[in-house]
C-alpha cells in the first residue's frame, strides 16, 4: 500500500484532512509524513500545497525510515531511504521552505519515524542537523508495548532512555503518543521540556492503551492533543480530542484527574508549547495572531449546561461558526470556504479507491 503514495494522492488526502481540520477549530496543525516512495514525486511538497489552498498554519516534519524489514525494522523495503538520503531530503526541506517569522504559517521539523523503523545513526544525524538548522524534532515514541519490548531487546532500555543515549531530549523536542511511561520516564520528559501529542482517540481505536495525561500535564510536561490520523481515528476532530483526553484521564486516575478547562489547554495553548509558538499563537492576548475558533453553545444539545467550556468540550459537538486563520476567513458557518467541500470529497474517495485498488 506504502509504495503506491505518490505526491498527487498526498495532495488530495492532505487538502481533504486539513479542510476537515479546519472544520473542527483547527488552526495550527503539524504532519509527520515519513513515507517517501521511491517513485512517488515530491510528496513533502504536496502537502504544503494543500495547507496553503486550505489556509491553515502548518509545521509539517520531514519524516524518514532508513530501516526496513530486511534489516529488522517494520516498513518495506520499497518505501525506506537510505541514511543520506533521508538527511539530504531534510536538509532540503528545510532550505527550501522553513519560515522563522514571528508571523510564519510555514516551519518545518526534523522526524524519523520510530525507533524500529530508523538507526540509530540517523536519529542521532537528525538530531544534529535540527539544531544546526534551528528547527524542532519529533518522533513516535512509546505507544505500544511492543515498541517498548523491541528497545529493551534492541537496546536494552526503554524508549525514553534509548531517546536520552541518543541526544533527543529537550525542549525543542516532542514525541507523539507517549503512552507507556513509568514514573521515570514521566520526571525524564518534564525535566529535560522534552514535549508530548496526546492522541487518546487513536489509542483506545488501536487499543495502544491510556496515556499518562494527566500525569504527565501535572509534572510539567509541555502537551499537546494530536488526532493522528484516518488510518486510526476516522473523526479526526480536535474537539472529540479535549472530550477524550477528559474521559479517559479520569477513567484512568478518578473525577478529578483532569478538567475540561485542562483539556482545552492541552487543545490551545498546550500544542502551541509543544510546537514553540506560543509567545504568539494558543491563546487569546493583545499583540498575538487572530487565528481563532468560535463556536456557539446555545443550542438544544447546551441547554441547560452553565459552564460554556464544558458545554464544549462535554456537551453536543457543535458546528463551527467561524474559524479565522492570520485574520483570514477559512470557514464560515460550520463550512471550510476556501474549498469546494463536495469536490474535495470526490477527489478523497477517488484517490483513496485507486490506492487500494494498485495495491492488489
Amino acid at each position: 500500500m506504502w509504495a503506491g503514495i505518490d505526491e498527487d494522492s498526498v495532495r488530495t488526502a492532505a487538502t481533504g484532512g486539513l479542510a476537515w481540520l479546519a472544520k473542527h477549530g483547527c488552526t495550527l496543525t503539524t504532519d509527520h509524513h515519513y513515507v517517501v516512495p521511491r517513485d512517488g514525486g515530491d510528496v513533502f511538497a504536496a502537502e504544503i500545497d494543500a495547507a496553503r489552498v486550505v489556509g491553515l498554519r502548518f509545521h509539517p516534519t520531514r519524516g524518514s525510515m532508513d530501516l526496513g524489514r530486511s534489516s529488522g525494522g517494520l516498513p518495506p523495503d520499497s518505501v525506506v531511504e537510505t541514511l543520506d538520503g533521508a538527511l539530504t531530503g531534510t536538509a532540503d526541506a528545510i532550505a527550501r521552505w522553513h519560515d522563522d517569522s514571528p508571523d510564519s504559517m510555514l516551519r518545518i521539523g526534523v522526524a524519523p519515524c520510530s525507533p524500529f523503523s530508523v538507526t540509530t545513526e540517523l536519529l542521532r544525524e537528525s538530531a544534529a542537523l535540527a539544531r544546526e538548522s534551528g528547527v524542532l524534532l519529533h518522533t513516535h515514541l512509546a505507544e505500544t508495548l511492543d515498541e517498548e519490548q523491541f528497545c529493551l531487546d534492541r537496546f536494552g532500555c526503554t524508549p525514553v532512555e534509548y531517546m536520552r543515549e541518543v541526544g533527543w531530549l529537550g525542549d525543542d523536542v516532542w514525541f507523539a503518543h507517549a503512552v507507556h511511561l513509568d514514573d521515570a520516564a514521566v520526571e525524564t520528559m518534564a525535566s529535560t521540556g522534552t514535549g508530548a501529542a496526546h492522541c487518546p482517540t487513536s489509542n483506545a481505536r488501536l487499543g495502544a492503551g491510556i496515556a499518562r495525561a494527566a500525569d504527565l500535564h501535572a509534572a510539567g510536561v509541555r502537551l499537546g492533543l494530536g488526532v493522528d490520523g484516518a488510518a486510526s481515528n476516522e473523526a479526526c476532530s480536535m474537539i472529540e480530542e479535549a472530550r477524550h483526553a477528559t474521559l479517559f484521564a479520569r477513567a484512568r486516575g478518578g473525577p478529578d484527574a483532569m478538567s475540561v478547562r485542562t483539556a482545552l489547554e492541552l487543545a490551545t495553548i498546550g500544542g502551541a508549547r509543544v510546537l514553540g509558538r506560543d509567545g504568539d499563537l494558543g491563546s487569546i492576548e493583545p499583540g498575538k495572531l487572530a487565528d481563532l475558533a468560535l463556536w456557539r453553545v446555545d443550542a438544544l444539545g447546551h441547554a441547560g449546561i452553565t459552564d460554556p467550556v464544558a458545554a464544549l468540550v462535554l456537551g453536543a459537538t457543535p458546528p463551527l461558526e467561524r474559524l479565522f486563520v492570520d485574520g483570514r476567513v477559512v470557514v464560515e458557518s460550520g463550512r471550510t470556504v476556501t474549498v469546494d467541500e463536495e469536490s474535495v470529497a470526490r477527489e478523497v474517495a477517488r484517490a483513496h479507491d485507486a490506492l487500494v485498488a494498485g495495491a492488489g
